[in-house]
């Protein structure tokens, strides 16, 4: 058997130690940390999960809602189609009956609708809408065409009757595409003139939409015909096919971009394929009003997002704010800090411009001009969205008006003094302004003097002495005198300079001297061997 141990040393096995207890302390903490760290990274998972889920939820059900809806949009418009084929038809019937009539009528004399003359004048809106009226029933394209370019200043006039006008012609999509031929796809002109005839474009095929769309269910079908669809896709693709000619996307004008994506959303004729195209053509044209809407018509909502990216990227604020709010991502992109910014950037150039400039005057004039326009254009982006509580203008307009009171300063001529100037050597006043572009003053009593080259019957330089050097204006001829041998006049030089003779070799009879007058006593310079005529 063995020895039974002492009960004092089994109290001291026992006990822990204090390192010992800190430990297991420690260790149970870490235990309770990483136990709440995985229970709260499982119920973050569990929330993500039910989050998606609902998501995903919210997604079929509102592809589901969309299925349907296309489907009774597709029923719909498979029903009533024979209705608005029908209804166009009748239509097309009345305006060929029309047609006919008012050709009878100008071939036998009774049109008197003052339409024959493309440019000439109409009365007022009345005579403007009879004048396209008679041109669209005779399907006159080219008269069509050069009435309406004719017309720049009633652009306003022109957007509100043209439709009306196309809503009489036979054929409105063909009389717009031959209309418009003369300058798109490509200008056919024999001179290519100045005049950008991109307006008149965008304004026809503008006004054409409203004729072609569907009687029955609206703009979300045109009534374009096949034959009228395939040449206007030749027309697209014709335009797409000079873009190289043209110098690429980079330099293609903005009115013929526009003309073009219009050309599209009025034909329907929008391609997918083309997407990247069409996104690099608003993009490059994004400052022209009509592109967010264009934008959206050609399939690029579902891009807008990065579009309003790109153009924030390139120091267009401005532009990116119309976009948004076409789409309806002022949340996404606020405005506000979009137009502070566009201000900021105006500024900088403006700063970079007065730097690198070497003429101070017209780069301040450049400057001036700059920050106007910057501060007119966001000043109008503030009242058309309303953003008065989030952006006051009152400083903006503060600060636009001083800028238009030193430009209207600066117009002002400088004050031309009277006939009150102080000649310094007399104390007396200055003779007028006019005195010395008074071509015969004293001809009649001093020879003209040429040049040694010239005809010896002049007399030489050497003939006549130098007068003083003391001239009031370097516009008046100056002619010699000789003061020292006129009698009972001033002896020597005048104002006190020295005789100067040094050209003389002796006296040489002076000519007649000219009158003195107190207050028109002048003194010229003389120089030696010019021409004075």
């Amino acid at each position: 058997m063995g020895s039974v141990p002492d009960p004092g040393e089994l109290t001291e096995l026992a006990q822990p130690s204090f390192e010992e207890f800190q430990k297991q302390t420690s260790l149970m903490t870490s235990c309770t940390l990483l136990w709440q760290e995985l229970s709260d990274h499982f119920t973050s998972l569990e929330q993500n999960l039910m989050k998606k889920s609902e998501a995903l939820k919210q997604m079929i059900e509102s592809l589901d809602n969309q299925t349907q809806t296309s489907l009774e949009s597709l029923n719909r418009r498979e029903v009533t189609i024979d209705h608005s084929v029908e209804i166009v038809a009748g239509k097309v019937g009345e305006r060929a009956r029309a047609a006919l009539e008012s050709l009878e009528k100008a071939r036998d004399g009774g049109g008197g609708d003052g339409s024959n003359d493309d440019s000439g004048e109409v009365d007022d809106e009345e005579g403007l809408l009879s004048a396209l009226k008679a041109l669209c029933l005779k399907m006159d394209a080219r008269g069509f065409w050069n009435f309406v370019t004719a017309r720049k200043k009633e652009l306003e006039n022109l957007r509100s009757k043209i439709p009306a006008a196309l809503g009489d012609c036979v054929d409105p999509a063909m009389l717009v595409l031959e209309a418009i031929s003369e300058v798109f796809p490509v200008d056919k002109r024999a001179e290519k003139m100045s005049n950008d005839y991109g307006w008149a474009c965008v304004v026809i095929l503008e006004s054409l939409t409203p004729v072609m769309v569907d009687p029955v269910i609206g703009k979300s079908r045109l009534l374009v015909t096949p034959s009228v669809k395939e040449k206007a896709k030749e027309i697209a693709e014709t335009w797409k096919k000079s873009l190289e000619e043209r110098g690429r996307i980079e330099n293609v004008k903005t009115p013929d971009v526009h003309t073009f994506l219009q050309h599209l959303v009025t034909f329907g004729i929008v391609r997918s394929e083309d997407l990247a195209l069409y996104r690099k053509l608003v993009v490059g044209s994004a400052w022209r009003k009509q592109m967010p809407k264009l934008a959206v018509s050609v399939g690029l909502g579902d891009q807008m997002p990065d579009m309003i990216e790109e153009l924030i990227s390139r120091g267009q604020q401005l532009d990116a704010v119309h976009f948004t709010f076409e789409v309806g991502l002022v949340d996404k992109f606020p405005p506000v800090p979009l137009l502070k910014a566009y201000l900021r950037d105006a500024k900088k150039a403006a700063a970079s411009m007065m730097e690198d400039s070497s003429n101070t005057s017209r780069a301040t004039h450049l400057v001036a001009r700059k920050e106007q326009s910057a501060l007119k254009a966001v000043l109008k982006c503030i009242e058309e969205y309303k953003l008065e509580e989030e952006f006051p203008p009152e400083n903006l307009k503060k600060r636009l008006d001083q800028l238009e009171k030193t430009k209207t300063e600066k117009r002002k001529p400088a004050a031309v003094p009277a006939n009150k100037r102080t000649r310094a050597s007399y104390n007396g006043p200055m003779p007028p302004a006019k005195a010395g572009r008074i071509t015969n003053a004293y001809v009649s009593s001093f020879p003209f003097i040429r040049s040694p080259s010239h005809s010896p019957q002049y007399a030489s330089p050497a003939a006549y002495p130098s007068p003083p050097t003391t001239v009031y204006s370097n516009r008046s001829p100056p002619y010699p005198y000789s003061p020292e041998i006129i009698p009972n006049s001033y002896q020597g030089s005048p104002i006190g300079y020295p005789a100067y003779n040094g050209y003389c070799n002796g006296p040489v009879p002076a000519p007649a001297p000219p009158v003195y007058h107190p207050h028109h006593h002048q003194h010229h310079q003389f120089h030696h061997q010019q021409h004075y005529y």
